[in-house]
């Protein structure tokens, strides 16, 4: 099925059923088992739309491993413990924890490897990087068994569903997509609500006019879940994403293709579609079910913090020049605060108990 069959079959279910929210347009776009973009595309990498930090630099993947390994420590270095990795890209991440990993004693003969990956390109890709590792692949975190947990998650809430009110004259609308008078997908408010208005975060509630409001139900979910199972077993989880600390107004949803801005409605399916993560309300989510939460603090403190720039000068003892370049030009995007630095933030969920993570006393967010 091509591009144009996934937008002729949105218009005839828009015509039929009405508007659809933005995160059922999400859900279609990105995850359609013939034509969404996960079903058909490898997105990382040059040739493709998007790089992630574990590509730009082994260091991230590395200290990642390293941290989990303390954390594996202060929960008493239970055996089995699963590592769980939420959208695990091209694996790349998971084999730089495993190999930065491999002297500390007992870990690797405890660790039982789940990969939460639901498209099939990436799990082979994810193959080929992993061998001789032999996780085992799930499509959801429900699908990840009871136990003690280490869980990474890297760039994973930002591809999830949003949903977009709006603030009318009285009360809230929400933003659908709908079709236009020429049959393409458009944008179009519907109508105001009272009951939309509850859905707003109470701070945000008495933006003008205009203002808009992302909301991440399937954000919260994952929370809820997550929080509530630290809060029955041991475990720490990692999440890495781009976003704000603080709950704030405003359209963050776009398309990347080819490593540039495209229209969101335009050819669905060919382009990846992601929003900001509002921290805020997923750490008051996963707080309220159960767990303890850390941070968020900017990317660039927290891999400061673990040591990013001793790993960098370790490598580059035994470097060419060449290799020297692209380590420092690596380390830099991930911590400069004009590249990834500070729009990345992270956040650590945790059992009740467990000593604060490293990487959780310096900068705020």
């Amino acid at each position: 099925m091509s591009v144009p069959d996934l937008t002729e079959r949105l218009v005839r279910h828009i015509r039929a059923h009405g508007p659809m929210t933005i995160a059922a347009y999400m859900a279609v776009a990105l995850h359609d088992p013939d034509c969404g973009y996960y079903a058909r595309r490898n997105p990382l990498g040059a040739c493709g739309d998007f790089v992630t930090a574990p590509e730009i630099s082994q260091i991230f993947g590395e200290l990642i491993g390293l941290w989990s390994t303390d954390l594996w420590r202060l929960m008493g270095s239970p055996n089995p413990v699963i590592l769980a990795e939420l959208g695990p890209g091209r694996g790349t991440l998971m084999a730089d924890f495993l190999r930065a990993t491999r002297h500390v004693d007992g870990l690797h003969e405890a660790l039982r490897a789940y990969l939460v990956e639901a498209s099939p390109l990436l799990r082979e890709t994810q193959r080929q990087t992993l061998k001789g590792i032999e996780p085992v692949w799930v499509s959801s975190f429900d699908e990840v068994p009871d136990g003690p947990l280490l869980l990474v998650a890297n760039e994973f809430i930002d591809a999830l569903p949003i949903r977009q009110l709006v603030r009318g004259r009285t009360h809230w609308a929400e933003r659908m997509v709908a079709t236009d008078a020429s049959s393409r997908l458009a944008f179009a408010d519907g109508p105001e609500s009272r009951a939309l208005s509850l859905l707003v975060p109470s701070a945000l509630r008495d933006a003008g006019p205009g203002a808009v409001v992302e909301i991440c139900p399937a954000a919260a979910t994952l929370a809820t879940i997550l929080a509530e199972r630290l809060a029955r077993q041991p475990g720490a989880a990692l999440f890495i994403d781009y976003g704000y600390a603080e709950g704030s107004p405003g359209n963050t949803l776009t398309a990347i293709s080819a490593h540039r801005g495209a229209s969101v409605l335009d050819r669905p399916g060919e382009a990846d579609l992601s929003a900001h993560v509002d921290f805020a309300a997923f750490a008051e989510t996963a707080r309220t079910a159960g767990a303890a939460v850390h941070g968020p603090v900017t990317q660039s403190a927290f891999l400061t913090a673990l040591g990013a720039e001793a790993r960098l000068a370790a490598l580059l003892r035994n470097a060419d020049f060449a290799q020297c370049g692209a380590l420092e030009t690596g380390l830099r995007r991930l911590i400069d605060p004009q590249e990834m630095g500070t729009l990345f933030k992270v956040l650590a969920v945790t059992s009740p108990g467990i000593p604060a993570p490293a990487g959780f006393g310096g900068e705020p967010c």
